[in-house]
């Protein structure tokens, strides 16, 4: 499993607390000083099944500063990749990626129903 991550958010330290306490191996990776490549990114995407506005950290710095909320309708699906892969700092946080499973963001119920297999 990669678990891309920030390690200043209190949101990834309770998702990496989450798969320690449920006994996951992973490989932790800072989002910021390794952000997800636009091949990466584009096949999560493809992966979760999510709309790709879900992939957009909504409550970040930079998604504010560059008035992403008006500016992301009128973008083509390429063009956002492009800019989530220009800087980690716009990526949703965590991401967990798994063979079969990509999860945005910690909700843990989700991930346990995803994870933890009876």
């Amino acid at each position: 499993m990669l678990f891309n991550w920030y390690p200043g958010c209190t949101t990834c330290q309770k998702a990496r607390k989450w798969l320690d306490e449920n006994g996951f191996s992973y490989t932790a990776r800072h989002i910021r000083d390794e952000q997800p490549t636009l091949a990466e990114l584009t096949e999560w995407h493809r992966l979760s099944g999510l709309p790709l506005k879900r992939f957009f950290n909504t409550s970040g710095k930079l998604y504010a500063e560059y008035g992403l909320k008006d500016k992301l309708p009128a973008m083509s699906e390429a063009e956002q990749l492009a800019l989530l892969a220009s800087d980690g700092m716009l990526v949703k946080r965590p991401i967990l990626v798994t063979e079969d499973a990509v999860l945005v963001g910690f909700k843990p119920a989700e991930w346990a129903a995803a994870l933890l297999k009876p």
